[in-house]
Parts: structure tokens; C-alpha cells; sequence
């Protein structure tokens, strides 16, 4: 490689939108054509999977506002779980050789997971605002969305305190971390990401609370239908809500330094807060060898 293509390179590595997710003792990065997943293994060495990614990320489709976000996020969702059960696996083998997520099991744990947060964040608002809001369409929309926001904060505040779940969440602050650093055009060591923030604007979680606000201006046209009928219609616009608020994510974090958006986005970056924790430097190592990983796989492919 020329030294003219490796500068080419570097500029487009910084251009792309690097994303990532926490999953257990490690974390996943995704660039413009591959994923890397990286995680530590109880005796101390760091585990690393790469592959290619779909053409969903990089494709014509990708182009379309407001129809990509769906196949986009389905994609994500997979990738994500895939990348869960890998490191559930290196850290289940440590003490089981024969330790397996993938197959059925592995499809099981990730329906229930659907089902579950289906049930709880948009079936439950909606049977409580019945029942405090008989009347009123446009009241009980909103006291919906209260609801559906409650919900998820309480749910994030309460597993957070759980030992195991408060390790993802400081791999989650690693994560934000090295892609801030990346973005800066920091070097990816454990002394300069350091001292980078842990929220980002980009985050799954500010995607989260952008879907509850939404939610509320795409229910409000439709009244207040009989309970069956207000489920089924918040199941079937789940995709509609979904790619609307996929765009006002992309839109916020390309602009995330204009200082209106900024100022929009402050509820997105208090709640992680929340998904967030400071994560030591050997969290940080493993979040920079998976963003070092695609990197290098970005340079090749």
C-alpha cells in the first residue's frame, strides 16, 4: 500500500460512523464491512472474532431515509445477539468446554428477550393509560409515553445494579470511549482514550428514548382505540416509529456539535448516564483491540 492509499484510507476510517455494543466481558465494533468482537477470557487473553458484514450497511437501500432503518436495525439486532452468544460462550467455556448459545437455546433466549421487551414497553403503558385516561385521546397518548419512559428508565436503573450487568455497562462506557477517540483522531491507546467521555450521541441508548418520544406524535392521530385494537396498532407502526427515529438518531449524531442539537440531545446523553459506567483499563483494552480489529479489516477490504 502506497503511502497516498493509506492516508485515503485513514480519511475514509474517520469519516465512517463507527458503532459498537457491550456484550459480557468484552465488546463488538462494526465498521463499513465487517464486525469485530472482542472479549476476555477469565484467565486473562484477549478473545477476538471477525467477519464480514452484510451489504445492508453500505448498499443502495442504505441510501433510502426512513425505509433503511428497518432492515438496518433488524441487521444490528442480529449481529448484536451473535455477537452475545459468542461471548457468553468464551466466558461459559472457561469452567465448561462444552458450553454452547448458539442452536435452539440460542434462538429461545433471543425470542423471549423480543417478546419480553415487546410486553413490557409497549403493551404495559398502554393497558395502565386505560386505566388512567378513560377519555381524552390526545391526554392518554401522552400519559402513554409518560408511562413507556418511566418504564424504561426504572428498568435501566434497576438491573444496573446488578454486578454483572454493571461490568456491561462499564465496557458499554469503553466502547463510547474508543470510538470518541477514534472520531478525535486520538491515538487508540489506553492512555488517550482514557480521557474521552463515556456517552456518545449515536448511542442505543439515546435511540431508545428517541423511540418513546416519537411514539407519542405517530399514536396521538390514532385516538384511543378499544385495548386490542391499541395493541395491534402499536405493534404494526413499531416499524414506522423504528425508521423514524433511526433518521433523527443519524441526523443528531452527525450534528451533534451544533450547539441547538446539542442542547436537544441533552436528555439522550443524561440517560446514559445511566447504561454507562467508567471502565477500567482493561475494559479499555479489549474495547481498543475490537475497534483496532475492524480497522485493520476496514484498510483491507
Amino acid at each position: 500500500m502506497t503511502e497516498d492509499t493509506a492516508e485515503q484510507g485513514k480519511r475514509e476510517t474517520l469519516g465512517w460512523s463507527y458503532g459498537g455494543q457491550a456484550i459480557i466481558e468484552g465488546v463488538m465494533m462494526r465498521g463499513k464491512y465487517n464486525a469485530a468482537i472482542a472479549v476476555r477470557r477469565p484467565d486473562g487473553e484477549i478473545v477476538v472474532k471477525q467477519e464480514p458484514l452484510s451489504n445492508f450497511y453500505r448498499g443502495c437501500f442504505s441510501k433510502v431515509p426512513f425505509l433503511r432503518g428497518i432492515p438496518l436495525l433488524w441487521d444490528s439486532l442480529g449481529l448484536g445477539m451473535k455477537a452475545l452468544f459468542f461471548s457468553a460462550e468464551v466466558v461459559g467455556q472457561a469452567e465448561d468446554p462444552d458450553f454452547k448459545m448458539s442452536g435452539g437455546a440460542g434462538l429461545a433466549t433471543g425470542a423471549l428477550g423480543l417478546l419480553g421487551g415487546m410486553a413490557l414497553f409497549m403493551v404495559l403503558p398502554s393497558f395502565l393509560a386505560g386505566l388512567l385516561v378513560p377519555e381524552r385521546a390526545l391526554l392518554f397518548n401522552i400519559v402513554e409515553g409518560l408511562i413507556r419512559l418511566c418504564l424504561l428508565i426504572g428498568y435501566i436503573a434497576a438491573v444496573g445494579q446488578m454486578p454483572d450487568i454493571r461490568r456491561v455497562f462499564a465496557y458499554h462506557g469503553a466502547e463510547h470511549k474508543t470510538i470518541n477517540a477514534h472520531e478525535a483522531g486520538a491515538p487508540l491507546t489506553v492512555e488517550s482514550v482514557r480521557t474521552f467521555s463515556t456517552t456518545h450521541a449515536r448511542c442505543g441508548t439515546a435511540f431508545l428514548l428517541i423511540v418513546v418520544f416519537i411514539s407519542i406524535l405517530v399514536f396521538a392521530p390514532l385516538g384511543r382505540p378499544a385495548f386490542l385494537l391499541r395493541i395491534a396498532s402499536r405493534l404494526l407502526l413499531l416499524p414506522v416509529i423504528a425508521g423514524i427515529a433511526y433518521e433523527v438518531l443519524r441526523f443528531t449524531g452527525k450534528y451533534a456539535r451544533n450547539p441547538i442539537v446539542r442542547a436537544i440531545i441533552t436528555p439522550n446523553l443524561a440517560l446514559q448516564r445511566l447504561t454507562t459506567r467508567e471502565p477500567d483499563d482493561g475494559m479499555l483494552e479489549v474495547a481498543i483491540k475490537a475497534l483496532q480489529t475492524v480497522l485493520a479489516g476496514e484498510a483491507t477490504a
